[in-house]
Order: C-alpha cells, then sequence, then structure tokens
C-alpha cells in the first residue's frame, strides 16, 4: 500500500514506511494515481510498477544518494 502526498510517497513494506521524495523520484511525480498505486514485490525488498516500468529496491530508496539517477524524469 502507498500514500500519495505533494512531497512524494510513501511506500509501506513488511516491516516498515518508506518515503520516496519527488525530488529523488522524480519519475513518480505527474504520474496516475493507479500507475503509483498498481506496485508489485517481485521478492522481498524490491519493488516494481509496471505501468512506469520503475524498479526499486529498499536500499535505492533509503539512500538515493548513493544510486544516481538512471532515467531521465518524465514530465
Amino acid at each position: 500500500m502507498t500514500h500519495i502526498s505533494s512531497h512524494g510517497v510513501w511506500l509501506l513494506t513488511r516491516t516498515e514506511e518508506l518515503f520516496m521524495s519527488y525530488d529523488d523520484f522524480p519519475w513518480f511525480k505527474n504520474q496516475p494515481i493507479n500507475a503509483i498505486l498498481r506496485v508489485e514485490e517481485p521478492s522481498p525488498n524490491h519493488f516494481y510498477w509496471p505501468e512506469m516500468d520503475i524498479d526499486l529496491t529498499v536500499e535505492m530508496i533509503k539512500h538515493p544518494e548513493r544510486f544516481p539517477l538512471q532515467a531521465s524524469s518524465q514530465s
């Protein structure tokens, strides 16, 4: 389950809530709500948004500074 705010997206994992700001995860900004809410967990701590073709791990979400952006921002 997720929560969407004007600052970013909250992802509820099995053990914790993780925040993804639009500054660090620009792909989520301006996306349809249903595309953001449709998130899969193909393996533990690995999340996939099929409609946006976004793959993120818990480590990437917790430490975005360690992982340079791999795609351009969608406007």
